[in-house]
This record gives C-alpha cells, sequence and structure tokens, in this order.
C-alpha cells in the first residue's frame, strides 16, 4: 500500500517533530518535508509535492492563511489546517482559500492519523468545535444572505447535510444506501450549485442552514 505523503508546516520544531512521530507511527504516512514558516512550506509544497500538507494557521512572516492559499493555488496538494479557537479570522481566511480540513491542536494522535487519512482520500475533516466557532463568527458579524438551497435536489440536500454533520463519502453512501461514486458526484453537483470551493465550504452552508443529519433510506 502506498503511503500518504505528508509535509508539516509549523514554526514550532518541537510541535513538528512530535507530529512525525505521531503520523509515521501509524505505518501509512511518510513525512516528506517540514516547513517552520509559510514562504518555506510555499516551495516544498512545490519541491516535494506532498498528498497533504498539515498546516499550522500561526507563523512568521507568510501565514498559515496565504500559504494555504498558494499551496491548493500551485499544486495538487491538499491541506489539513491545525488550529485553536482563538483564531476565529485565521480558520475564516483558511476556510475561503479551500482548505480540505480543519482540526484543533489538541486532537489525539488517532484523530491526526485519521484526518490525514481522509483528506488524503478526498474526503473533508471538519472538527464540531470548529464548525461552532465558524458559524459563530459568521453570525456575529452583518447578515449576509447564504447560498440558495433550493437549486439543489432533495438528494443532493441530503448529501449537503451529511457533509455537514462531517460524513465522509462511505458514511454517506452507507447511510443513504447509495454507492460512493454516486456521493461523490452528487458532492461535485452540490459545489457547483453553491458556488462553494471544498467539501469544508459546503459543510459551513450546511451547518448555518441548520440542516439535520440524513435519514437512513431504503
Amino acid at each position: 500500500m502506498t503511503r500518504i505523503r505528508v509535509l508539516l508546516a509549523d514554526d514550532h520544531a518541537a510541535v513538528r517533530e512530535g507530529l512525525r512521530m505521531v503520523l509515521e507511527a501509524s505505518g501509512a504516512i511518510t513525512v516528506v518535508g517540514e516547513a517552520a514558516d509559510g514562504a518555506a512550506a510555499i516551495d516544498a509544497a512545490r519541491r516535494l509535492r506532498p498528498d497533504v500538507v498539515v498546516m499550522d494557521v500561526r507563523m512568521p512572516g507568510i501565514d498559515g492563511l496565504a500559504a494555504t492559499d498558494r499551496v491548493l493555488a500551485e499544486t495538487s496538494a491538499r491541506v489539513l489546517v491545525l488550529t485553536t479557537f482563538d483564531v476565529d479570522e485565521y480558520v475564516l481566511g483558511a476556510l475561503a482559500a479551500g482548505a480540505d480540513g480543519f482540526l484543533l491542536k489538541s486532537a489525539s494522535g488517532a484523530e491526526l492519523v485519521a484526518g490525514v487519512r481522509r483528506v488524503a482520500g478526498g474526503d473533508a475533516v471538519l472538527d464540531p468545535a470548529v464548525i461552532g466557532v465558524v458559524v459563530g463568527a459568521m453570525r456575529g458579524r452583518r447578515r449576509e444572505s447564504g447560498p440558495d438551497l433550493s437549486v439543489l435536489t432533495e438528494r443532493e440536500a441530503e448529501v449537503l447535510a451529511g457533509l455537514g454533520a462531517g460524513w465522509s463519502n462511505a458514511q454517506i453512501a452507507r447511510r443513504l444506501h447509495i454507492g460512493e461514486a454516486t456521493v461523490k458526484t452528487h458532492v461535485s453537483r452540490v459545489l457547483v450549485k453553491l458556488e462553494v470551493q471544498s467539501r469544508v465550504q459546503a459543510a459551513v452552508v450546511a451547518a448555518r442552514a441548520g440542516l439535520p443529519e440524513p435519514r437512513s433510506v431504503t
């Protein structure tokens, strides 16, 4: 089985060392490089072509927000952002840049490994606590009209609700009794219709709209 290639971007060497140990101990992940700031992360992502960049948001020089935007625009890597509760603006900025996942720095080693694997596989990762931070921050601002959910079919709305619940494609497929390929097609259509860049952005739309988890259907 091919290992997932990961680049670590964090300005603290001890944090990078800890992340490397946890990820490589899984046996499914190889850390191909490290970066101590955003500029180094962008350069390393270009050179090393990792599958996933685990990105801190607060770094000197070019921060994680700008680095996420550049990495996603210039490489095929996916970005998993590590964040804390006190950086709402960074979370919103990285969300707008199209980051593929958000985990709190307090996440367990197992959660981090699972998050990297899910992002590498094309799924989104959004810690429920981060959803609360993002939605709360958005509600505290001047209210703007969100995407029109009426453009979605009933099944697309169910898939969107699954994204909002943090489910993977496989979980949505099992719950709705449809194939994973069909789920991927529905996700693509949802992103186009709602004019959002990523599954994470779609999940936030679902959370803001208060969509309930879809029920299992036959």
